[in-house]
């Protein structure tokens, strides 16, 4: 049944309409440094790569309102997959706003669909100076565990990579491959932001796992509200 298109554009308005909800309802901090600050929102006029495990994609929206408030003409463009469940993301994150490329991880072993022209795609935004979103786990895991695209994305463009994290309390984990996280009505959301993170063309392997360290590291940084 979910792969029928008026199935999938049920659930994704039901889930988008839940969300919403529990969203708008939570407290929000936003846990970012002034200059990282003003990289997200855009006033530095320079392109950003925001990456985040695919389990934190329920709570992200909050930065990306958040952000608005300060450049209402900030635009954003995520990474989703063609799979269904990337369909069904996509239509979402329409909603609020948030534009997609087309794309898929690439596995080793198997032909990259959709790889080359999302990466084509992206470094066509950052060269015109936008900022764009991906989850380097996704679309299918293993979680937590990086996919080269990131890295490749970074070293080709230029642009720094700034990992986020969404930590919602009180949450649901959801029994699925990245063991996701939907934030409850009324809680509390923070969103971490660390350190934008250079990685050099010919180096991409350790820029790879610096982000992944970074990544890592958000889960342990104390809130600061």
């Amino acid at each position: 049944m979910l792969r029928h298109q008026g199935i999938q554009r049920l659930a994704g308005s039901l889930i988008g309409l839940y969300l919403g909800a529990a969203l708008r309802t939570s407290r929000w901090h936003i846990d970012a440094d002034p200059a990282t600050w003003a990289l997200l929102t855009g006033q530095t006029g320079q392109p950003a790569i925001v990456v985040f495990w695919h389990e934190y994609l329920p709570g992200v929206p909050i930065l990306w309102w958040r952000a608005k408030r300060d450049n209402a003409s900030l635009s954003l463009t995520a990474l989703i997959s063609r799979h269904r469940d990337g369909r069904m993301i996509a239509g979402i994150m329409r909603r609020w706003g948030v534009g997609s490329v087309d794309g898929s991880s690439t596995k080793a072993g198997k032909a990259d669909k959709g790889g080359s022209s999302a990466l084509r795609g992206m470094l066509a935004l950052l060269s015109a100076g936008k900022i764009v979103a991906l989850t380097p786990d996704g679309p299918r895991g293993p979680r937590r565990v990086m996919q080269p695209g990131t890295a490749q994305l970074a070293a080709l463009s230029g642009a720094p990579v700034v990992p986020i994290a969404a930590i919602c309390r009180p949450a649901l984990r959801i029994a699925s491959w990245d063991r996701m996280i939907v934030p409850l009505p009324f809680g509390r959301i923070t969103i971490r932001c660390g350190t934008p993170i250079a990685v050099a063309r010919r180096d991409r392997e350790t820029g790879l796992a610096t982000i992944a360290a970074a990544l890592d590291a958000l889960d342990h940084r104390r809130d600061k509200a």
